[in-house]
């Protein structure tokens, strides 16, 4: 977790908290008449974003929150802000909406993924095709479907910076995750990428990473890991739960081999995206191979007390 210094061309209002995995980078707009925050972070990382937060405002209130899209490493610390900042406004996509207002945890994906998002409140919509206020400038938002189907990135064409969220990293993008599902969204990511290439961003503030220049070396990472992926949707689908399980190592540390199989058991997504793409093979096979993986690759170690994170 630190500050991330600003690009060539970040507007001098704008702070970035490049965070660890678990969570989402936080952006913090300090305007002369509003202060915002876009995206929270991950629950159990909301005493830190809460910490950062107070460090860079002060006396002064968080006026805004606004999400990118609503996986629970980008709104988890919603709730807590909303109860630091009690008349704090948050903005979110439109397409979920619904799903937050009577909070669906299933339809809004966090029980399906074994996350944790405590309930939050929402008080406005960031539509596309609009602007909004940030830092004394206006922002465009624009839909970024693919990773998300209601995923928004935001653009300021003054100094053309991009909020890419998981639509665009440095060295690829999110998991296409409503592709697990059956719903088509390969060529919606190839239509983002499309996009973020025609705003021609100067910088890109990631949803995971450091802030970054080279765009389009980025964008020619993200195609070729596309193309790759449209190749061999299976390796797609195993990368999908070993994203999932390292998320749940990141997020426990440490966790016992009972608990682990419970987790795994109790996770419908797991499940779903074996019966989809690994028909053949049992769950708990499949997550002891891919558990290997990450072990042989250092990402994980297994001990007397079960299964560690490194």
């Amino acid at each position: 977790m630190s500050n991330a210094p600003a690009g060539a061309g970040l507007p001098a209002n704008v702070v970035v908290f490049e965070r660890g995995w678990l969570s989402s980078n936080n952006i913090l707009f300090v305007g002369a008449d509003e202060t915002a925050l876009v995206d929270t972070g991950y629950a159990t990382h909301a005493e830190q974003t809460l910490v950062l937060v107070e460090s860079a405002l002060g006396s002064r209130p968080l006026d805004r929150v606004l999400n990118t899209h609503l996986h629970s490493d980008h709104c988890g610390a919603n709730a807590a802000l909303q109860e630091r900042y009690p008349s704090v406004r948050t903005d979110i996509p439109p397409g979920e909406a619904a799903l937050v207002e009577r909070w669906d945890e299933r339809g809004l994906s966090f029980l399906a993924t074994g996350q944790t998002c405590p309930r939050f409140r929402f008080t406005g919509l960031l539509q596309p095709g609009t602007d909004c206020q940030l830092g004394d400038r206006p922002w465009e938002v624009h839909g970024a479907p693919g990773h998300d189907p209601h995923s928004i990135i935001l653009f300021d064409p003054a100094s053309r910076t991009l909020i890419s969220a998981d639509a665009l990293w440095e060295n690829g993008f999110g998991v296409a995750f409503p592709e697990l599902a059956g719903e088509p969204s390969f060529d919606e990511i190839a239509a983002t990428l499309d996009l973020i290439e025609t705003l021609a961003p100067l910088q890109v503030i990631p949803g995971h990473g450091r802030v970054f220049n080279d765009v389009g070396n980025a964008l020619i990472t993200a195609r070729r890991r596309l193309a790759g992926l449209q190749r061999d949707p299976v390796k797609h689908a195993r990368h999908a739960i070993k994203v999932l399980m390292k998320f749940k190592l990141l997020e426990a540390q440490q966790i016992t081999l009972k608990d682990w199989s419970e987790w795994l058991q109790s996770t419908p997504y797991l499940e779903a995206i074996r019966l989809r793409f690994f028909e053949g093979e049992e769950l708990d096979q499949l997550t002891q191979d891919i558990l290997a993986e990450l072990i042989s690759a250092r990402a994980a170690k297994t001990d007397a007390l079960g299964i560690r994170n490194i």
